[in-house]
């Protein structure tokens, strides 16, 4: 069992008080808010496939997909690809401030590489010494723009010691608190019981899944080599011991479940996110997720971390791209953007609000640069480099710099940062807060700041 100064211990990250304050609206006035209608052109990935058209967004909502460009809003032609903002469902957004670590050997599972030494130097100790000098939020805003700027509106695996209590965040955090609610849980660890360390807690959570208060459990499960046998067992202790496997539970990593385990999970309603690129760098193997696929179990994508993930979920994507054709389960374009839209929001719990474009739904979107003619493969072949716009819940909250200008209310917004993002002039606005009138949340210039004098080789958002 980890030190009870690790975070990857039994707590669950995302458990939020049972006692929330209040649910508040689903998401206040945007910082940085568009003007009373827009419309943007492009190709838009629509829940029955790609139509050459415009989105029309007003009061923070998908208002109309339309083929004529509209005339009563202002518009701007992108030629690139419209997509619903991606999920990124595995992560530990703390963690990201660091740059990526080699990992010196493969190891057997998750709890051998957390108890190495390297490990201790390069990564635990400076974010032990992080999480004692920084102000509370620092680090998750800075992954947060990590992630946004990659072109991810949701995230999954913030820490409770990070997250705001029954705030909302800028980017939307699937396991803290999502439009007012709070109804899905993650832990790092398994107890050995119900009734030895953590085990009551994971009972709570169990309770609150049969009352149908909570809707998806994310769970790290037999993560490690195929044949570590630690890893091989956890599977029976979550689905027989702790009679944990529900229609709730999401499993991450998973490397070392078998093919009849994974139809075991399937048979019992549960999804699965996997993180290949982190799972190849530390264990040399990773999920079988062609098997997975095959037995019909739901899977989406996470980036994990950025000591031994990929530096974005469009780099997860072609990481996870060869791996299936490595498993000689080739994937279309189609369904792995699936994997990272509407099919994560479905593993997510969320597919009735997150994950596609649609006529009522909130405006969470991301404007890409066009790399192919074909709309699934063009953002297949993105990077963030690529990105050009993203809105969450009509929140310009990122873009280019000629285009931001235009959509947004007050061009001469003080919330409005600049910044050069591959060499790109782009606005970014880091200000969003649930509750009006609390503290400013510091520019990324300042966010930078406080990070970089305690730890100077802070990973750069854009490299």
């Amino acid at each position: 069992m980890a030190s009870k100064d690790d975070p990857f211990t039994t707590a669950y990250l995302a458990g939020m008080p049972d006692t929330l304050e209040g649910t508040g609206p689903v998401r206040p006035r945007p910082r940085t808010l568009p003007r009373e209608a827009i419309a943007l052109g492009g190709q838009v990935i629509t829940p029955d496939g790609v139509r050459k058209g415009w989105v029309r967004i007003e009061g923070g909502t998908v208002a109309a997909i339309t083929t004529r460009k509209p005339t009563t809003a202002l518009a701007i032609q992108t030629d690139g690809v419209i997509m619903p903002g991606m999920l990124d469902l595995h992560g530990h957004p703390e963690f990201n401030v660091f740059a990526p670590w080699e990992p010196p050997k493969s190891y057997v599972n998750r709890y051998s590489w957390r108890a190495s030494k390297p490990y201790q130097d390069l990564v635990r100790t400076p974010q032990n010494d992080l999480l004692t000098q920084l102000p509370k939020g620092v680090q998750l805003r800075y992954a947060e723009i990590r992630a946004l700027v990659g072109g991810v509106t949701a995230i999954q695996g913030a820490s409770i010691v990070t997250q705001k209590g029954s705030h909302e965040s800028m980017v939307r955090n699937v396991d803290g608190m999502i439009f007012g609610e709070h109804r899905a849980r993650a832990a790092i660890d398994l107890p050995t019981s119900l009734t030895g360390r953590g085990g009551p807690e994971f009972q709570n959570v169990l309770d609150a899944i049969t009352a149908g208060e909570v809707d998806a459990h994310y769970l790290h499960l037999a993560e490690g080599m195929r044949d570590n046998e630690r890893s091989q067992k956890e599977f029976d202790l979550l689905a027989d011991t702790l009679k944990g496997l529900t229609k709730a539970t999401v499993i991450i990593h998973g490397t070392a479940l078998s093919r009849d385990q994974l139809g075991q999970a399937a048979d019992a309603g549960a999804r699965l996110v996997w993180s290949p690129q982190s799972n190849l760098r530390l264990y040399g193997e990773t999920t079988r997720a062609g098997d997975a696929l095959d037995v019909g179990l739901p899977m989406a994508l996470g980036a994990d971390w950025l000591p031994s993930g990929s530096m974005s979920l469009l780099g997860e994507m072609k990481v996870a791209r060869q791996q299936l054709v490595e498993q000689d389960h080739p994937i279309t374009a189609e369904d792995l953007v699936t994997m990272v839209t509407s099919g994560a929001a479905e593993v997510a719990a969320l597919g009735g609000k997150l994950g596609s474009l649609e006529v009522g739904r909130v405006a969470d979107l991301v404007v890409m640069a066009r790399q192919d003619d074909d709309a699934y493969e063009s953002v297949c072949e993105s990077t963030p480099a690529d990105v050009e716009l993203v809105m969450i819940g009509g929140d310009v909250a990122y873009g280019r710099a000629d285009w931001v200008t235009q959509l947004a209310a007050d061009a001469a917004d003080p919330d409005l940062e600049p910044v050069l993002a591959w060499g790109r002039s782009m606005l970014l606005d880091t200000s969003f807060e649930v509750v009006p009138g609390g503290d400013p949340t510091p520019r990324l210039s300042s966010i930078r700041s406080s990070l970089t004098k305690i730890y100077p080789p802070v990973g750069p958002i854009w490299a």
